[in-house]
Parts: C-alpha cells; structure tokens; sequence
C-alpha cells in the first residue's frame, strides 16, 4: 500500500459504516431490513418498477426519490424493448454492488482510488427460458466480472480490495447461494 500525504477521500464514511455496524450488533432487532419494489405490467413483455420505501432499523424508510425502471425484452425477442431485461437488471444489482464494496474497503483500508471500471457478463442459453429444451437450465451458465482500477496500492492490495467486497456483497451472495423464494397470488 502507498501512503499519501492527502487524507484518502473516495466517498465513503467509514466512520459511520462502522458506528452503524456497532449500533446494530447492540440491537440485532433493528439490523432487519425488507426491501421492496413494486411492479405494473404495461403491454406485452413490458414492465414498469418503482423503488420507495423499505423497512429497517425498527421501523419504515424512505428513500429520497422513488426510483422507476423499465423491463422489457428486445426486438429480437419479439418485443419493444422498452428497457432493459431482467436479467440485465440482476447484472447491474451484482457490479454496482461489488463496485461499491470496493469503494468502501479501499477507503476502511486507507488506498485512494482514481478509478474503477467493471464489466460484467452473464452467458446463458435462452433454450431453457424458451421451454425449447428441457434439460437447459433458465438461468445463467456464468457470470465474469471484470474490474480495471487505478489506485495508490500494488496488484496485491487491489485483488485484495476485490476479495473482501466480494465476500461482503449481499448481491454476490443472492446471486451464488440457493435463496428461498416465494411466489404467491393475492
């Protein structure tokens, strides 16, 4: 790691990162969050979300803004393409994730970052989501992330700076590890 003689400033308040940590070790009952989004069908294979509010630290949040987004399919799908396809939408929960991880541990590790860039790919045969072969998982096949980041450390701080967001990634962890899903019809 190189030390500067500026303070590391990358965004991120470690200082209150970790105060919430510490508050919410002391009363676990609040570190229990629901987070929600709600979805309108519009026509066809299109899809109108809106993210406001959750719940945590013992009661309801709000976010600043609501947040909308679009699904859709492409043209090639036989559709509008009016926005992005959900599983498009799974690729950027999972980098913006790891790619805030990495902010975050770099500033707690005292490394400055100038940059981070990340590309991600999920590889996935549509066969299964066509119901056109049955033995074809509808899932993706694999996801590769990349990340290109220029900072004051050596490789080996950087794939370390890589190695914890990972390991912290709430997104990473949905996307690895069987998670319980309930679908049900009001």
């Amino acid at each position: 790691m190189t030390i500067t003689d500026r303070p590391v400033d990358n965004g991120v308040n470690v200082a209150a990162l970790l105060g919430a940590r510490d508050a919410l070790s002391a009363a676990p009952e609040a570190a229990q969050f629901t987070w929600r989004a709600s979805c309108t069908w519009r026509h066809g294979t299109h899809s109108h979300s809106n993210v406001s509010g959750f719940t945590g630290l013992g009661g309801e949040q709000q976010h600043r803004n609501t947040y909308e987004f679009d699904v859709d399919h492409p043209e090639c799908f036989a559709s509008e393409d009016n926005g992005a396809t959900p599983v498009e939408f799974v690729l950027v929960g999972l980098v913006g994730c790891l790619t805030a991880g990495v902010a975050a541990v770099a500033q707690h590790r005292g490394i400055q970052l100038r940059s981070v860039n990340a590309t991600i790919e999920g590889q996935m045969n549509i066969l299964g989501i066509l119901g056109a072969d049955p033995d074809v998982r509808n899932g993706f096949e694999a996801i590769t992330v990349r990340f290109a980041i220029d900072a004051d450390a050596s490789r080996d701080d950087i794939e370390a700076l890589v190695a914890q967001s990972q390991k912290r990634s709430a997104v990473f962890d949905v996307v690895t590890n069987p998670t319980k899903v309930l679908v049900e019809v009001a």
